[in-house]
Protein backbone atom coordinates (compact mmCIF):
# COMPACT_ATOMS: atom_id res chain seq x y z
CA UNK A 1 0.00 0.00 0.00
CA UNK A 2 1.03 3.52 -1.00
CA UNK A 3 2.17 6.11 1.69
CA UNK A 4 -0.30 9.34 1.88
CA UNK A 5 1.23 12.54 1.93
CA UNK A 6 -0.65 15.11 4.21
CA UNK A 7 -1.14 17.77 1.71
CA UNK A 8 -0.53 20.75 4.06
CA UNK A 9 3.20 19.37 5.70
CA UNK A 10 3.69 16.40 3.81
CA UNK A 11 3.67 14.34 6.56
CA UNK A 12 2.36 10.66 6.27
CA UNK A 13 -1.04 9.97 7.09
CA UNK A 14 -2.30 7.08 8.62
CA UNK A 15 -5.22 6.23 9.21
CA UNK A 16 -8.63 5.47 7.70
CA UNK A 17 -8.31 5.35 3.81
CA UNK A 18 -10.22 8.41 3.13
CA UNK A 19 -8.17 10.50 5.71
CA UNK A 20 -6.56 13.52 3.59
CA UNK A 21 -4.59 15.43 6.71
CA UNK A 22 -2.16 14.15 9.40
CA UNK A 23 -3.77 15.71 11.92
CA UNK A 24 -6.48 18.10 13.20
CA UNK A 25 -3.94 20.75 13.01
CA UNK A 26 -3.27 20.69 9.00
CA UNK A 27 -6.44 20.58 8.57
CA UNK A 28 -7.72 23.40 9.51
CA UNK A 29 -4.66 25.15 8.22
CA UNK A 30 -5.66 24.03 5.15
CA UNK A 31 -9.61 25.16 5.20
CA UNK A 32 -8.46 28.60 6.64
CA UNK A 33 -6.49 28.97 3.83
CA UNK A 34 -9.00 27.63 1.31
CA UNK A 35 -12.11 29.77 3.25
CA UNK A 36 -10.09 32.88 3.86
CA UNK A 37 -10.79 36.30 1.99
CA UNK A 38 -8.91 36.52 -1.50
CA UNK A 39 -8.68 40.38 -0.98
CA UNK A 40 -8.79 43.26 0.44
CA UNK A 41 -11.72 44.29 -1.07
CA UNK A 42 -13.95 41.29 -0.54
CA UNK A 43 -13.17 41.42 3.04
CA UNK A 44 -13.93 45.00 3.36
CA UNK A 45 -17.53 44.82 1.56
CA UNK A 46 -18.25 41.59 4.05
CA UNK A 47 -17.35 43.45 6.94
CA UNK A 48 -19.47 46.71 5.46
CA UNK A 49 -22.25 43.76 4.89
CA UNK A 50 -22.24 42.43 8.24
CA UNK A 51 -22.25 45.36 9.73
CA UNK A 52 -25.28 46.45 8.05
CA UNK A 53 -27.20 43.50 8.91
CA UNK A 54 -26.45 44.01 12.66
CA UNK A 55 -27.69 47.72 12.11
CA UNK A 56 -31.68 46.23 10.83
CA UNK A 57 -31.03 43.03 12.98
CA UNK A 58 -30.81 45.33 16.11
CA UNK A 59 -33.50 47.67 14.74
CA UNK A 60 -36.07 44.89 14.17
CA UNK A 61 -36.50 42.48 16.72
CA UNK A 62 -39.91 41.75 15.77
CA UNK A 63 -39.49 41.44 11.68
CA UNK A 64 -41.16 44.73 11.17
CA UNK A 65 -40.61 48.11 11.91
CA UNK A 66 -40.54 51.53 11.03
CA UNK A 67 -37.40 53.86 10.88
CA UNK A 68 -35.97 56.79 10.03
CA UNK A 69 -32.87 57.34 7.50
CA UNK A 70 -30.84 59.43 10.41
CA UNK A 71 -31.24 56.36 12.79
CA UNK A 72 -29.64 54.24 10.54
CA UNK A 73 -27.49 56.81 9.15
CA UNK A 74 -26.26 57.36 13.11
CA UNK A 75 -25.34 53.50 13.42
CA UNK A 76 -23.17 53.59 10.85
CA UNK A 77 -25.58 51.98 7.78
CA UNK A 78 -24.24 52.62 4.61
CA UNK A 79 -27.23 52.29 1.90
CA UNK A 80 -24.61 51.54 -1.15
CA UNK A 81 -24.20 47.96 0.25
CA UNK A 82 -26.87 45.53 -0.14
CA UNK A 83 -26.81 41.48 -1.31
CA UNK A 84 -30.46 41.66 -3.10
CA UNK A 85 -33.31 43.87 -4.44
CA UNK A 86 -36.92 42.71 -4.79
CA UNK A 87 -39.61 44.65 -6.80
CA UNK A 88 -43.14 44.17 -5.54
CA UNK A 89 -46.12 43.98 -8.47
CA UNK A 90 -47.00 47.48 -7.08
CA UNK A 91 -43.31 48.24 -8.05
CA UNK A 92 -42.15 48.79 -4.86
CA UNK A 93 -38.26 48.14 -4.17
CA UNK A 94 -37.07 46.70 -1.08
CA UNK A 95 -33.08 46.10 -0.87
CA UNK A 96 -32.44 43.11 1.42
CA UNK A 97 -28.79 42.36 3.30
CA UNK A 98 -29.55 38.59 3.35
CA UNK A 99 -32.34 38.08 4.91
CA UNK A 100 -33.34 41.74 6.89
CA UNK A 101 -34.67 44.43 3.87
CA UNK A 102 -35.54 47.62 4.48
CA UNK A 103 -37.93 49.97 1.72
CA UNK A 104 -37.68 53.42 1.42
CA UNK A 105 -41.19 54.84 2.25
CA UNK A 106 -40.18 58.32 1.68
CA UNK A 107 -36.99 60.93 1.95
CA UNK A 108 -36.71 60.52 5.37
CA UNK A 109 -38.60 57.20 6.42
CA UNK A 110 -37.90 53.59 6.01
CA UNK A 111 -39.62 50.11 6.57
CA UNK A 112 -37.38 47.21 8.00
CA UNK A 113 -38.59 43.73 7.17
CA UNK A 114 -36.90 40.46 7.87
CA UNK A 115 -37.64 37.88 4.86
CA UNK A 116 -39.31 34.58 5.96
CA UNK A 117 -36.50 31.89 5.30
Amino acid sequence: MAKRACPECGEEVRGRADKRFCSDYCRNVANNKLNRDSSALMRNINNRLRKNWRVLNELNPSGKIKTTRNKLLSKGFDFTFFTSIYTTKKGATYYFIYDQGYLAMDEDNYLIVKRDT
